[in-house]
């Protein structure tokens, strides 16, 4: 279990919801990756990727909203990390997933935890400064 503590909290209460949600997001693939009774996880991992995209999307664009309304001078290379974010989970091969699925999960979870603890804990917290 990825557990969210108030260490990532930006301060700026949409934004902290937002975060949350991709927390658990990244438990729905911890639990699949420990779920031992599905043997075929293919779909739910395609799920959990479609998913992932479509809100990392939603929360970029909000995020990147609040940043130029605030006028944040550190827009742009939020923008860069946010547009990377993107582009590595539209880079995955799905063919990699069907043929080592518990592999893939890890590289997924590894990639978001890494993603959550740096870019929140050290980009987004400035935002809420």
């Amino acid at each position: 279990m990825i557990a969210w503590k108030d260490d990532f909290l930006v301060g700026i209460d949409e934004i902290d919801k937002q975060h949350k949600k991709l927390f658990s997001i990244a438990n729905e693939a911890y639990e699949l990756l420990n779920n031992d009774f599905c043997v075929d996880k293919y779909d739910k991992i395609i799920s959990i990727i479609e998913e992932l995209k479509d809100y990392t999307v939603f929360h970029f664009t909000f995020e990147e909203e609040y940043m130029m309304k605030i006028k944040y001078k550190k827009f742009f290379p939020q923008k860069i990390q946010h547009e990377s974010f993107i582009k590595k989970i539209n880079e995955i091969n799905l063919n990699d997933i069907d043929s080592n699925q518990d592999k893939s999960l890890l590289e997924l979870l590894d990639f978001i935890i890494n993603w959550i603890s740096n870019h929140i804990l050290i980009m987004d917290k400035q935002i809420g400064k």
